[in-house]
């Protein structure tokens, strides 16, 4: 039961903050309000075991890139941009794509109502090590090689983005 409580608590804080996230008028509020959405995410990852994801949910989505968009945030002329002319034309789009995606949650509730919600059964626990340690060991026992071919591939392209960033300051 508190595991339910909780979760809804972690979904209830997800959607009002992702909701906030794209009503915000200020960039800067937007992408604490992402910050705040992907805490609640790595909250969910803890509920479900995974520690693994949850670190590097924190490490990396929180810890790196919302520390990279709060920079470019910071960056980028704002008043520029706000004088710029927005997407107005877009908003027959967007209504028919939020009447789909209702339409589809409306289809979901129906089904589940009829089947009583029924909550799938808890997995079993495979072995009696750390999450973390069993996806280090996959990692590099079972999938060295392509974990070593995309961290040459992530390398190639970060050397490539800083000699490119390299040619535009000269």
């Amino acid at each position: 039961m508190l595991a339910q409580i909780t979760f809804f608590f972690l979904a209830a804080i997800m959607l009002g903050s992702a909701i906030l996230v794209i009503t915000r008028r200020n960039a800067v509020h937007s992408a604490v309000w992402l910050i705040v959405t992907l805490f609640s995410v790595g909250g969910v990852y803890l509920m479900q075991q995974a520690e693994f994801l949850l670190a590097v949910q924190i490490i990396v989505y929180v810890g790196g890139i919302m520390v990279l968009f709060l920079f470019v945030i910071m960056l980028v002329n704002l008043d520029v941009t706000a004088k710029q002319t927005q997407f107005s034309r877009q908003w027959p789009l967007g209504l028919a794509t939020v009447l789909v995606l209702s339409l589809e949650l409306a289809w979901g509730f129906y089904h589940e109502v009829r089947s009583g919600f029924r909550l799938p059964e808890v997995a079993p626990t495979i072995t009696a090590a750390g999450n973390t340690q069993a996806v280090g060991l996959a990692l590099y026992r079972n999938y060295m090689l392509p974990v070593e071919v995309a961290s040459i591939l992530l390398l190639v392209a970060m050397v490539g983005a800083v000699v490119m960033a390299k040619k535009k300051l000269d």
